[in-house]
């Protein structure tokens, strides 16, 4: 896990506390954004893609369970580890039903707080389930493009495209794992939950939607088409800024000149 990747919310009323626990945690290489109240901390989770959040349950001007039922409303997937001063059973229960994946009573070790989190984000790298979420807020750079998968939008200086859900899953998976050669059946299961033939050809047509999207950028240099041919090819040596790779009978990759 590289933890200066890993972008962490807390949220916590009491200065002493968050500054004790930014502090730590910046120092074992965690990005740490801190906020004192809900609403600022909703804000930036509209904004920013984050890896793991700490809410303290006990805050004096919000309800924190009220956080915690926006974020899985929004998101299924991001780890929520709550903080609280009370210690019972039906409390406890009521955060994990609500969705959160750890529960730390105070006082405790910083430390431990750590390695829990840590524990944490090494099972959500490993592999989880699949995050079906459409409105899971993310907001990619693709050379001239801006893509906002949470609104569905590819965005570029010349037009802006909403894309289906499918479309945008699809992209999503593209930009997560951009430069790199994701295998066929991979895409297939990933996006569509299934390897089946007849589907592989569906995948193809939204790949070559999604490409023709892209030709935006590239329309003056693209060369003549010729007949019969399928391959996009440009004018000279003129290389697009982003473009989706067919490598046959393997896989695509989104190819992104940096």
């Amino acid at each position: 896990m590289n933890k200066s990747m890993n972008k962490i919310i807390l949220v916590d009323d009491s200065e002493n506390l968050r500054n004790v626990i930014k502090d730590y945690l910046e120092i074992k290489g965690y990005s740490v954004w801190d906020f004192k109240d809900m609403d600022a901390a909703a804000k930036s989770l509209n904004t920013l893609p984050f890896d793991l959040c700490v809410i303290d349950l006990n805050m004096r001007s919000s309800d924190s369970f009220a956080l915690l039922q926006y974020i899985r409303k929004y998101d299924k997937r991001l780890p929520v580890v709550i903080l609280s001063d009370n210690d019972s059973k039906d409390e406890r229960i009521k955060g994990f039903k609500l969705g959160c994946d750890d529960f730390l009573t105070k006082p405790f070790s910083i430390e431990e707080l750590e390695l829990r989190i840590r524990a944490i984000l090494n099972r959500s790298l490993m592999g989880g389930a699949p995050n079906n979420n459409i409105y899971e807020e993310k907001v990619y750079k693709l050379g001239n493009f801006i893509f906002n998968f949470s609104d569905m939008q590819l965005i570029h200086p010349k037009a802006t495209r909403t894309l289906t859900r499918k479309e945008a899953e699809l992209l999503k998976l593209l930009c997560d794992h951009k430069n790199k050669l994701i295998p066929r059946e991979i895409i297939l299961k990933e996006v569509w939950g299934d390897e089946d033939h007849a589907v592989g050809r569906s995948m193809d047509v939204f790949l070559t939607k999604l490409r023709s999207y892209l030709l935006i950028d590239d329309e003056g240099h693209l060369a003549p088409k010729e007949k019969g041919k399928r391959k996009v090819t440009y004018i000279g040596n003129y290389e697009p800024l982003v473009e989706i790779v067919n490598v046959h009978g393997t896989g695509f990759m989104l190819k992104i000149k940096e």
